[in-house]
């Protein structure tokens, strides 16, 4: 994945490294907004 001109992120792991950033993104994404509408209510 590039950034800019000078800036490249690579995975840690390769493809199974790359598809548990993906499950992990999801899984704290989802936490964060179940977190967000607990303390907004």
């Amino acid at each position: 994945m590039r950034f800019g001109r000078n800036v490249e992120v690579r995975p840690l792991g390769g493809g199974f490294g790359c598809l548990l950033m993906i499950l992990f993104s999801v899984v704290a994404s989802v936490l964060l907004t179940v977190v967000a509408n607990l303390l907004l209510n």
